[in-house]
């Protein structure tokens, strides 16, 4: 079988306008993006290196690491599955379904997962009978269109707003509009229903904690913590080598992937999840099960495409491949059609890797081998090298179908390159007829034009072969070599030894030595730069303030916590206001308090617990959270560590409102979560 489909593919791709102005604007924003918030780590190449060290220490004891872990997870009350494949993975969620309330249809609110797209969950599940909703943005659009995501990141790039325009007034009723915030508003409207009546949420994870046994959700909708904390059922989807072994190598993690992914410094909500819902707890699962699937990752651990298994799913090489930015998402096709679960560089190794070489080997064609997805990597996988196994037909244990995806011309072009290239005197003689034969076909310039089956006569050049060899030429040349006079220094690269990882340890350092003032300022400023609207008060005022505030948007009703350190919520209740603490969709405005602040990034650590239902800084429009000086900490790791983190059931880390840039890469407050995020930093 050839490549045909993938050929087609890429010639439509490349001759649709409307496609070629959507990546091109992807490229550009999510380039400019990384840039930027990579600008603000100075030390990300030292960490890019620690988080390559750590993915090849998981995945090569990845037998340990997942014992220690799965302990962990059903110590903490969490059913832990194991799913050999994607069919058993799926009898599995539909087993748990059953458990759960057995006869009849069942709804499953779904959160983005790549997984859950290479086992086809959601096509399995609607044969059973059962609805599906992806509540992602652009997963949900690609799915009223009957579509496979286009990107691991922005499912729907390849998308103009007048596309969603038309496909929500075919498929919603709405009246036609282009006006994106006006079309995020009704999905949020629409999946508020599904999130509120769903029988199971389904979630990935990105990562899993061997140490504590915590699973790990990274999103900035808000639609990944309604499926996990709404719904009385949440099964987690997660491949076997999404495992970090400690909080510090997450924190790590954290600090590479939205930077890498969304140009973000860290996600609007990072959740971690501990156990179910625990008695006296307002929200949360009642049940929470992990499927920890493996389809095919054994099989790609134990061959020569082994570092794929270090993919945190940032998408980042997409957006550098200059292949993926013209072609898109939806050209990765098999050899019988099917859509790449995985698509661009990484894809191209992982979906033939886990999914076959023979159906999606020929992928990795569609590569420049310029090495720009191995630059943009954050955990500096050496993509070219893995793309050129896949060529080479190295999977398993052995090479095999040697030029997979390559026409027969082709292979025996490359055969016979192989001879020649093989003896000096044949390549020489090669050179010299290759010259001739280009001078007499094209004299008077510098480039031959080939014909258009070679590839190169379609939109190339080929560069015309000199008279005079390399090899001649240096041979008459007169030349004098400098000696080589640079030392080495002690501790270079040839001695030195890998330094060991401390984050940011120098930046923290001096922070932590300065006054708690410049903490707060660098809160305040971290928080202001992601749409906070900030008030620094003193205690005596806070109730005042607040109780002013809330009377001046007109909101008499409050999802509260219990108890808010710093603030006597009776002063609330005394002045008319309603305090409910059970999750109610009605009511506009949640308060809490938080367990930390984190100063480099801008993000409260909101914690749940009996008296702290998570759903008050989820559900309302408005957000209004309340910060003790004393609980600013400078980084990610430090607030990892606190106990009120570790023993929680859930806990949210959230920076900013919801917000979401998954039409044309146009950002939007406020999807799924609150539109309005208000601190109150009391000193």
């Amino acid at each position: 079988m050839t490549a045909t489909r993938f050929r087609e593919q890429i010639r439509s791709a490349i001759a649709n306008d409307s496609l070629q102005a959507a990546l091109d604007a992807n490229a550009s924003r999510r380039a400019s993006g990384r840039d930027a918030a990579f600008g603000s780590l100075p030390d990300w190449r030292e960490r890019r290196q620690r988080a390559h060290a750590i993915r090849a220490q998981v995945v090569s004891n990845l037998d340990q690491y997942q014992t220690a872990f799965e302990a962990k997870v059903t110590g903490n009350g969490i059913r832990v599955h194991r799913a050999p494949d994607a069919a058993q993975a799926v009898e599995l969620v539909l087993a748990i379904a059953e458990a759960f309330r057995a006869g009849g249809d069942k709804l499953f609110a779904k959160s983005k997962s790549m997984v859950s797209e290479e086992i086809e969950l959601n096509r399995r599940l609607e044969e059973r009978g059962h609805r599906v909703v992806e509540t992602d943005l652009g997963e949900y659009i690609v799915q009223l269109r009957g579509e496979k995501p286009a990107h691991i990141i922005t499912p729907a790039v390849h998308l103009r707003r007048q596309d969603v325009g038309q496909l929500f007034s075919d498929k919603l009723g709405t009246p036609f509009s282009d006006d994106i915030p006006a079309l995020t508003a009704t999905a949020r409207k629409v999946l508020r229903a599904v999130f509120l009546t769903a029988d199971v949420g389904v979630s990935g994870v990105n990562f899993g904690v061997a140490e504590t046994g915590t699973l790990c959700i990274v999103t900035n909708e808000g639609n990944g913590r309604m499926v996990t904390t709404l719904p009385p059922i949440h099964i987690a989807l997660m491949g076997m080598e999404r495992l970090v072994p400690t909080l510090d190598d997450l924190a790590l993690m954290l600090s590479l992937l939205p930077r890498s992914a969304t140009g973000q410094k860290i996600s609007v909500y990072t959740q971690l999840i501990h156990s179910p819902r625990r008695n006296g707890e307002q929200d949360g699962a009642a049940e929470r099960h992990l499927i920890i699937i493996d389809n095919g990752r054994s099989r790609l651990r134990a061959s020569p495409l082994k570092e794929a298994l270090y993919c945190i799913r940032c998408g980042a090489c997409l957006n550098a491949c200059p292949v993926f930015r013209e072609i898109g998402g939806h050209a990765y096709v098999g050899l019988d059609g099917t859509p790449a679960p995985y698509p661009g560089p990484i894809g191209s190794v992982v979906s033939p890797g886990l999914l076959g070489l023979q159906k999606f080997g020929h992928l990795a064609q569609a590569s420049s081998l310029c090495g720009a997805c191995k630059d943009a990597c954050p955990v500096d996988i050496d993509l070219p090298k893995l793309l050129i196994r896949v060529r080479a037909g190295m999977h398993e244990s052995a090479p095999m179908n040697q030029g997979i995806g390559l026409s027969l011309t082709s292979r025996i072009g490359l055969q016979v390159y192989g001879v020649i290239g093989s003896s000096s005197v044949l390549f020489a003689g090669a050179q010299k007829l290759g010259a001739l034969a280009s001078h007499l076909i094209s004299p008077s310039s510098r480039w031959l034009r080939l014909p258009a089956f070679t590839g190169w006569g379609v939109s190339k050049d080929f560069p015309r072969p000199a008279r005079r060899p390399f090899r001649q030429r240096w041979a008459g040349t007169s030349r004098t070599i400098a000696p080589h006079t640079a030392e080495i220094e002690p501790g270079g690269p040839e001695t030195s030894s890998p330094r060991p990882y401390e984050p940011a340890a120098k930046e923290a350092a001096v922070e932590r030595a300065r006054p708690s003032a410049a903490l707060v300022d660098r809160l305040v400023t971290e928080i202001t730069d992601v749409g906070v609207e900030t008030y620094r008060v003193r205690s005596s005022e806070l109730p005042t303030r607040l109780i002013t505030f809330l009377r001046g948007r007109g909101l008499d009703s409050l999802l509260a916590w219990d108890e808010i350190e710093g603030l006597d919520l009776a002063s609330l209740a005394d002045a008319g206001f309603r305090l409910v603490r059970s999750p109610d969709p009605a009511i506009r405005a949640g308060i809490t308090g938080c367990a930390a602040a984190i100063a480099e990034t801008g993000t409260l650590v909101v914690p749940g617990g009996s008296g702290q239902p998570l759903t008050a800084s989820l559900l309302p429009d408005v957000h209004v959270a309340v910060i003790q000086t004393r609980q600013i900490v400078w980084s990610l790791e430090e607030a990892l560590r606190l106990e009120a983190v570790i023993q929680s059931a859930a806990t949210a880390l959230i920076t900013g409102p919801s917000r979401t840039a998954d039409i044309e890469m146009t950002l939007t407050i406020g999807v799924h979560g609150p539109k309005e995020l208000i601190a109150y930093i009391v000193e």
